[in-house]
């Protein structure tokens, strides 16, 4: 589908992007669908103890960011349990600790970038495995082709990430890209919304995993430049992210309904 199909089908009312009567009613969505994030990435086993945050940009307090508290479960994260940070990494709203992690990385995506308002970032497996190789992803899928030369290498792993001058490292090596890998690490990814960025963490995990599995079984045949040019127009847009989320929103609101409570 491309993005012309998907404005087409925001304009006949088929998952059209919310307008907000005030910025509070924003807060209060972008609260829900960062809870939805969250709890479709436990679902999908992302999680890996403690690692792993998702964050949002707040539409009021624009240098501040809504994140989970560190060690509370995925699938146990609710709108009241939501942390609210600003650029100095102090909780201005919520209770519970704040994962140093989380706070020197995203601060610094969020700062450099006013043109996103979400992140994401776990340890899953198949993600960190392709880490391990400090390798881009190759355009051997359709899928695939979304990261198509929007994506960047981060090849300087020093540990935990807690040390400010490794956020900033991390996010001028994000440039203007959609998704970095982290070598040694795992995966990050951004997005205009919480929607586009947890789509793209999704889908990158699962071609990190489509990847591990065609080279152990031979050698991928790669979509020519021209052709994965192509597919990522169609594929790779903001736009297509977000209405892609759009489908695990309402199976995940559906199975979960407390997602909805402020």
């Amino acid at each position: 589908m491309s993005t012309n199909e998907i404005l087409m089908n925001q304009e006949a009312g088929l998952f059209s992007m919310p307008e907000f009567a005030s910025k509070e009613e924003e807060r209060a969505d972008r609260k829900t669908r960062l809870v939805a994030a969250y709890r479709l990435f436990a679902k999908f086993g992302f999680e890996e103890g403690v690692a792993g945050h998702i964050t949002v940009r707040d539409p009021i307090l624009t240098d501040h960011f809504w994140v989970n508290p560190m060690g509370v479960p995925f699938g146990h994260i609710t709108q009241d349990s939501l942390l609210l940070v600003n650029h100095d990494g102090e909780v201005v709203e919520g209770r519970g600790m704040l994962n140093g992690a989380a706070f020197t990385i995203h601060s610094h995506i969020h700062a450099a970038r006013p043109d996103i308002d979400a992140a994401a970032h776990c340890h899953a497996v198949y993600g960190k495995a392709w880490s391990s190789l400090g390798r881009l992803l190759d355009p051997i899928t359709q899928d695939a082709c979304a990261f198509y030369e929007d994506h960047v290498l981060f090849d300087d792993f020093t540990g935990v990430v807690l040390d400010m001058s490794e956020g900033e490292r991390l996010a001028k090596a994000l440039g203007d890209n959609k998704a970095a890998i982290l070598r040694n690490h795992g995966l990050l990814t951004v997005g205009k919304t919480i929607d586009e960025a947890a789509w793209w963490y999704i889908t990158m995990e699962r071609t990190c995993q489509a990847q591990l599995m065609a080279e152990a079984a031979g050698k991928p045949v790669l979509i020519d430049h021209d052709h994965a040019k192509n597919t990522y127009n169609t594929v790779g847009s903001s736009e297509v992210g977000w209405y892609i989320f759009q489908t695990l929103y309402q199976k995940i609101t559906r199975e979960q309904p407390d997602i909805l409570q402020g």
